[in-house]
């Protein structure tokens, strides 16, 4: 189909990846247990971006460009890391505010001037083994002797964000149930937005000792 191999491996192998945990996901599910709905889609609206961008450079050849290059990969690694990084401090120093002030968790002092898109697609962009595997996986699916291979990509990518919709709308609504026991205790919350800084920490670190 459209140049399109084995397909139901590709969705098989399309759904354990897009359940598997990581720095897109994660804060998709943070903002949307602190700031409701909304501001969760706002920000899987920059992974799916940030993924789109992805599998464009990926079918552009970009990835091997990356692969081949040492330098230009520890480069983007090193910039992926270190932003990684600052948003884990960021949500470290808004769990010790939770603790140490009076403002509702959640509230509007502590996010006022996040951009949750903006936020979600630098995530999704400063990641160069997602590049990296997309080609990996992708090429697998893609007949060589189709005529117009890129609507093979259109068509592996399409079924690829379907697949993360339906993921990120699951975390989105399960972040806001989450939503008022944060409002209610504010330990709690900064407990959990504390895990979640030390996890975008071990992402960082994950991510600068990642080999091309």
């Amino acid at each position: 189909m459209f140049g399109v191999v084995d397909l139901p491996t590709y969705l098989a192998g399309l759904v354990l990846i897009v359940l598997l945990p990581g720095p897109n996901s994660l804060y998709v599910l943070s903002v949307a247990a602190r700031r409701g709905v909304r501001a969760g889609y706002t920000a899987a609206a920059g992974v799916w971006c940030g993924d789109t961008v992805l599998m464009t450079l990926s079918a552009a050849g970009v990835a091997s460009l990356l692969q081949a290059n040492a330098v230009l990969f520890g480069i983007v690694k090193y910039a992926g890391a270190g932003y990684l990084s600052w948003l884990a401090v960021g949500m470290l120093r808004a769990a010790w505010g939770m603790v140490r002030t009076r403002v509702p968790a959640g509230g509007e002092a502590a996010v006022a001037d996040e951009r949750p898109f903006r936020r979600a697609l630098v995530v999704s962009l400063f990641n160069p083994k997602a590049i990296l595997f997309f080609v990996a996986f992708f090429v697998q699916f893609v007949d060589p002797g189709y005529a117009c291979p890129a609507l093979s990509f259109v068509v592996l990518g399409a079924f690829a964000q379907l697949a993360s919709f339906l993921y990120l709308t699951l975390l989105i609504f399960s972040g806001t149930r989450l939503a008022d026991a944060f409002r209610r205790r504010r330990r709690l919350a900064a407990g959990v937005t504390s895990a979640a800084g030390a996890l975008f920490l071990g992402f960082a670190v994950k991510l600068s000792l990642a080999s091309a």
